[in-house]
């Protein structure tokens, strides 16, 4: 347990049972912005309002901004495995207000003003007047010179532009337009930065790879696009019939009710007064979508877009529209999208608690794999991942830039769920956990606690995707899959619309499993150890029928012998710790306790009633990460 968490179960705002603590709060941000953009010049330009709701204990003497698109600046940092697509003049911010007082902008335009601006730090006196510093960064602060007291609101408005790049980056969001026809903006707008119980402001800058964190709110977000140009993001249209044809509106009105694929808008049936209504006398539309408890907004736009639509039957709910904005000449990746999407919606709702958001929108873009509040952008490759996300983390709202591993990992797992059941068949859990034994002990793999920004080449390559299915599928053979997954949706529940820590889902699981994990947490989440276990002897005839079982590795694990018996002799009787696999196998299972006492070696006693045996196997399904699984067996 670190600092942080220590402070939050003195604090009472987080306990040892892994629910939210009796003085338990989170801020609330309401976002009004208003977006226009200039295909030509390829530019955004806002304002907005943000309403901040002060639901802690605490007095804010400074607030933290996020300025993304500051990415694209030549000189912020950035990770090296990401590349931009094309540097830009970053986020303009052309005035700043916070309760009607304006804020003193630094002057952003000499090499010595941008020199000066350097991380956001905490004031020591509060100035005379709101000043803002980081404008050149991904984080900035607005220090304030009447601080926002508990259970008081603060009201902050912004003017700002900057250009979405375009070209061939490397990494999600760092492509945000196609030319000049298609538009897929994310990380688009300033906003507050998150502030919670464990840390107060999070100040980390936006390097590329590591996502996001966020408070939840409204969002209120009124688009201004050409006429003729389609727009989806999250939230529901709120004035269809201002920019939307009837017969449009026609269509989408039977989409809930059957699970076909039908048109919206066909190519031909693209364009002002066709797909859209005529627009204003300057040929423009604004679209007007609200979403509320969400924690981001994305949208896309394209003149080229052709709009097809299908439906969710959530449990519980009923029906819900999935929409699918591609270019036609990319149907062939959009054909099977919607029963993919479906069946995810529908499969994870019965797994974990039902689909919240009131639609889907899957966007075509130059960003193929990313997820926001009822928004992914992706095509069928990624529609089940991405549309996973939807629970993690746009519900249950973990801190991806530090542990992506609790969205981006707790995903994989339940996308091997969900591809199982799409194929009728039973999910493939063994051998995941047994496959990390040759992973373990590489150098550039960090342990999965370490802050995934900083966390090194493999970081999101193996650590934050790949190696919580691992850790799962060796947790399941120790309490079981069924248990595994209970928990985990009795965790999900409970944290639904907050933000967990990884202490809070720990502790979570002991509590729902019935028993003390920290052993196994620690070992996975806080170091890169594996097990290493072996059979180093035996003696298999006889009465007394003993195995000799080897622990090599510094990752305890419980001891699982698979037995198998001569096909004739004695009948088996077998002792408690015994469970029958077929007529002539067994599977032997030892508390991982046997390894506490400090011995390297265990005897294990395999007699069931003296039957000969023929094989002895540590560890028969796979589930614990081994660095040679040809020691496991006896005879070799």
């Amino acid at each position: 347990m670190t600092n942080a968490i220590r402070r939050a179960h003195a604090a009472g705002t987080r306990d040892s049972t892994g629910r939210p603590g009796r003085n338990y709060w989170q801020l609330r941000t309401d976002y009004t912005i208003a977006v226009r953009l200039d295909p030509a010049t390829q530019r955004l330009t806002g304002r907005e309002t943000i309403v901040l709701h002060n639901t802690s204990a605490d007095t804010l003497r400074q607030l933290v901004l996020r300025l993304p698109a500051n990415i694209f600046l030549p000189h912020t940092p950035k990770s090296a495995s990401w590349m931009i697509a094309e540097a830009t003049d970053g986020m303009r911010l052309t005035r700043v207000a916070i309760d009607g007082r304006a804020v003193v902008i630094p002057d952003t335009g000499t090499t010595a003003a941008r020199m000066m601006q350097g991380m956001p730090r905490g004031a020591t006196a509060p100035p005379s007047e709101p000043r803002l510093t980081g404008t050149q960064l991904t984080v900035a602060s607005l220090l304030l010179a009447a601080p926002v007291a508990p259970g008081a609101r603060a009201t902050l408005d912004i003017e700002w532009h900057h250009k979405l790049p375009g070209g061939p980056g490397l990494g999600h969001r760092m492509t945000q337009r196609w030319a000049d026809s298609l538009f897929q903006p994310t990380q688009w707008f300033p906003r507050l930065a998150m502030y919670d119980d464990l840390r107060g402001w999070d100040t980390e800058l936006y390097l590329g790879p590591s996502e996001f964190y966020n408070e939840f709110g409204r969002y209120d977000v009124t688009i201004d696009v050409p006429a003729g140009w389609l727009v989806s993001g999250t939230g529901t249209l709120q004035n269809a019939a201002d920019v939307l044809t009837p017969m449009v509106r026609e269509r989408l009105a039977r989409v809930t009710q059957s699970d076909s694929v039908q048109w919206i808008v066909t190519a031909d049936e693209r364009g002002a007064g066709k797909a859209t209504t005529s627009g204003t006398a300057d040929g423009r539309l604004a679209w007007r979508f609200v979403a509320d408890s969400v924690n981001d907004f994305a949208w896309a736009t394209s003149r080229a877009y052709v709009w097809r639509a299908t439906r969710a039957t959530i449990p519980g709910r009923g029906a819900v529209p999935v929409h699918m904005l591609h270019l036609p000449g990319r149907g062939m990746m959009y054909d099977k999208a919607g029963p993919v999407t479906r069946h995810a919606l529908e499969y994870y709702s019965a797994l974990w608690f039902p689909y919240p958001f009131a639609q889907l929108a899957l966007q075509d873009g130059p960003s193929a794999g990313m997820e926001y509040p009822m928004v992914i952008n992706s095509n069928v490759g990624a529609a089940d991942h991405e549309a996973g996300h939807q629970w993690w983390p746009m519900v249950v709202a973990n801190n991806e830039t530090w542990y992506g591993w609790m969205d981006e990992g707790f995903n994989q797992y339940m996308n091997i769920l969900s591809d199982a059941d799409a194929a009728q068949q039973p999910p493939v859990l063994d051998g995941l956990g047994a496959s990390y034994g040759g992973t373990s002990g590489a150098e550039s793999e960090p342990p999965m606690m370490w802050n995934a920004n900083y966390a090194g080449p493999a970081s999101y390559g193996f650590t934050t995707y790949a190696k919580t299915p691992l850790m799962l599928s060796m947790l399941g053979a120790i309490v079981g899959d069924s248990a595994v997954q209970r928990a985990h949706r009795e965790w999900g529940q409970a944290w639904s619309w907050k933000h967990p820590s990884p202490w809070d889902w720990t502790f979570f699981m002991n509590r729902a499993l019935g028993r003390n994990l920290d052993w196994f947490w620690y070992a996975w989440l806080f170091t890169t150890e594996r097990v290493d276990g072996s059979i180093v002897a035996a003696s298999l005839t006889g009465p007394r029928q003993r195995v000799t079982v080897r622990q090599d590795g510094e990752m305890p694990s419980p001891v699982v012998l698979r037995v198998t018996y001569a096909p004739t002799g004695r009948p088996l009787r077998l002792p408690a710790n015994a469970a029958v696999v077929d007529s002539v196998s067994a599977d032997f299972t030892w508390p991982v306790d046997v390894w506490f006492g400090g011995s390297r070696t265990f005897v294990a006693n395999v007699s069931a009633g003296g039957r000969a045996i023929t094989k002895v196997q540590f560890d028969p399904r796979g589930r614990f990460p081994d660095r040679d699984a040809k020691d496991n067996v006896w005879p070799r």
